[in-house]
């Protein structure tokens, strides 16, 4: 735009163009300004608040946790000897522990190979784990005199052929295996020796090997893949280290134990056991962890006051001085603050206990607003009840009948009591073969290769495997290979499936799948050639698993495996329940309460929550504060045409002064020229 000078005129244009839009811009602007900064310290207000919320909240966690209020702790006299750690199903006492004797893992070691690339050997290691009896060179003579199978390990078998048939290679199979034996080599100064150990300790976890030599044909001479055979046919390994259970006295009873991790000895209590005993038992305590709880209030009550502190100063008004903070008169500051005070004087809702405010267990409210804990009170409170303590604060479903656990209480659950009522108790999925005869040791039922061979499907995934060809003496030595051989399986183990055999009373082997419920299922979907006749094993469909079923409350509820669940859109939504056994009928009541803290992480998580109140409030200042950007964009659009119009204007008005300067001049000269009357015009 060209600017308007003046010139015609001589008017001084620039500046009174800019005095006219300073005019209409100065106090348009203070007035965007005022409120931009009003805005502006709104949102920052806001924020401050939110955050203060979020730290209450985040304070919370221990409290709704009810395992924060049932800990336990433990000390031993000795942790050279012992070392213990409490659960909350610990009940409070002492106990005398001495050790005698630490459990300890088998070792096995092979013959002096020439190097570690030595070829041993193929064909097959079958490795199982049980109960060895074997008598070492010392003190002699060496033999191996018998086996137990452990039908709770899992068997497995490693293939070793012409990629794996050096003694690194068969190392690393066994290793790579994972089957719990670990494999290394070791130089004692004339050959090479391959070291095997079982990972776990105990009697019952030392290893078995047996061997399908294919290289010579030969399982038990010592030579070929057969040099690694450990069993009653061919001890062709030697015993390094016995396997041992850990041996130790708990109040004077003698006490065995296949780990040196003891955890169903004494009920929540964890022993470690570091030492044999030289200086006595060692005393073991169990007593409340109040510190864990203790900690837990003091962070809330920090975290509160923390929040009433910034709420106090974001609303304050200074009387004298007339100032008023950001958030002086706002509704939604109000209204956190107003439903944070009700939430905490409020009660426990449901809760059946010695306690049911803050107030009665020492959490009192101050002048001020702010939370005090008195610390003579609140120990009178553990000393009343600590594990009630929990339903002052926490969510809790309870029901006096052992066969059922609570596993959860959901936030729509509604608080009260209910009727439990089971119709149908969850059931394992089943197969039982046909009869046979019982084997016997001086009729024992051979496993060959006409019968070894069979495929199932369990809980849908199918597998097949080959049992251990051997003498079996008795039923429960067949049921105890069956098993493991099956639980063996890779198929299986990867996909967290499990059974359990047993031989029965009528001469049936029957395999049970561990799962519970509809998709719980055994299937014999292939045998072997006798299978049938001498093991009772033929391709069918078991009895498929059944879920558990009732009601809860008198509303049909939603059963899956052992778990029963309240139906959704109920009263009982969320309520999850286990019922491990016990009878069909009524079960009694399960009571649920929702404790103050419970109460408030719901009032903070729809506080807090996208949408709630303090989202919707920011939400509506950045809608203000986009509205004034909108407003300096429109003032700087409305100026700049004033400026154009002004100049317009005014340029019209020097050309017309310009104009008239003109008009006046030459009317002036042409006046002038003109003779006045009596003059002498003659020149």
């Amino acid at each position: 735009m060209v600017a308007a000078t003046g010139i015609g005129s001589g008017l001084d244009i620039e500046s009174l163009v800019s005095g006219l839009v300073d005019a209409e811009r100065v106090p348009a602007e203070q007035r965007l300004l005022q409120q931009e900064a009003s805005l502006t310290s709104e949102l920052s207000a806001l924020g401050t608040l939110r955050g203060a919320v979020a730290n209450v909240q985040s304070s919370l966690g221990a409290l709704t946790d009810a395992a924060t209020f049932g800990q336990r702790s433990a000390s031993s006299s000795d942790n050279g000897s012992v070392i213990a750690q409490a659960t909350g199903d610990a009940t409070s006492g002492s106990f005398s522990v001495e050790v005698t004797q630490l459990a300890q893992s088998q070792s096995l070691a092979s013959g002096g190979f020439s190097s570690p690339t030595e070829i041993v050997g193929e064909g097959t290691l079958t490795i199982r784990f049980g109960t060895t009896e074997y008598t070492p060179a010392e003190p002699g003579p060496e033999s191996y005199d018998g086996f137990t199978l452990n039908a709770d390990r899992a068997s497995a078998s490693i293939t070793i052929d012409s990629s794996n048939n050096t003694l690194e290679g068969v190392r690393d199979a066994i290793n790579d295996a994972d089957i719990g034996v670990s494999a290394v080599l070791l130089n004692d100064g004339g050959a090479y020796r391959l070291l095997l150990s079982s990972t776990e300790t105990g009697e019952a976890n030392s290893i078995e090997i047996q061997v399908d030599d294919t290289g010579d044909g030969i399982d038990g001479d010592d030579a070929g893949l057969s040099r690694l055979a450990f069993n009653s046919s061919a001890s062709n390994l030697s015993q390094t280290v016995a396997a041992e259970d850990a041996l130790l006295r708990v109040n004077g009873l003698e006490v065995s134990s296949a780990s040196n991790s003891v955890e169903d000895i004494i009920d929540g209590v964890n022993l470690t056991l570091v030492g044999v005993s030289d200086s006595g038992a060692a005393t073991v305590t169990i007593a409340e962890n109040r510190g864990a709880a203790r900690s837990a209030i003091d962070t809330f009550v920090n975290a509160y006051n923390t929040f009433v502190a910034t709420a106090n100063s974001l609303t304050a008004f200074d009387a004298e001085t007339g100032a008023a903070a950001a958030l002086q008169g706002d509704f939604t500051a109000r209204t956190v603050i107003n439903q944070l005070r009700s939430a905490i004087s409020s009660t426990a809702q449901g809760f059946d206990g010695p306690f049911s405010t803050l107030a009665e267990i020492g959490i009192t409210t101050s002048s001020d607003g702010t939370l005090s804990v008195d610390n003579a009170r609140i120990t009178e409170a553990f000393d009343e009840g600590f594990d009630s303590i929990r339903g002052v604060f926490a969510e809790l479903g309870s029901i006096a009948d052992a066969s059922i656990n609570v596993d959860a209480v959901g936030d729509a659950t509604v608080i009260g009591s209910y009727a439990v009522n089971v119709t149908q108790l969850a059931t394992q999925g089943q197969l039982t073969g046909a009869v046979i005869s019982a084997p016997t040791a001086l009729s024992p039922l051979t496993v060959d290769g006409d019968n070894d061979a069979l495929s199932l499907s369990i809980d849908g995934v199918t597998a097949s495997v080959s049992l251990v060809n051997g003498d079996y003496e008795s039923g429960e030595d067949l049921a105890a290979a069956v098993q493991s051989v099956i639980n063996g399986a890779e198929a299986l183990s990867e996909a967290g499936i499990s059974v359990t055999v047993s031989f029965t009373a009528g001469n049936q082997l029957e395999i049970r799948s561990d799962r519970y419920g509809s998709e719980s299922s055994v299937e014999i979907i292939g045998t072997d050639l006798n299978s049938a006749a001498e093991l009772g094993l033929s391709v069918a469909a078991g009895v498929a698993g059944q879920d558990v079923a009732g009601t809860i409350g008198g509303v049909a509820a939603v059963g899956d495996g052992q778990e029963l669940s309240g139906a959704a859109g109920s009263a009982i939504e969320g309520l999850v329940m286990t019922i491990s056994g016990g009878a069909l009928g009524s079960r009694g009541e399960v009571s649920v309460s929702r404790g103050i803290a419970e109460q408030l992480t719901t009032l903070l998580d729809g506080l807090l929550e996208d949408d709630g109140l303090l989202d919707g409030r920011t939400d509506g200042i950045q809608t203000s504060v986009d509205r004034l950007d909108a407003e300096w964009d429109a003032l700087d659009l409305r100026l700049e045409f004033l400026e154009a119009r002004y100049r317009t204007q005014f340029n019209a008005l020097d050309i017309l002064l310009a104009n008239i300067e003109t008009t006046s001049t030459y009317l002036t000269q042409q006046l002038a020229s003109i003779p006045l009357p009596g003059s002498d015009n003659s020149n």
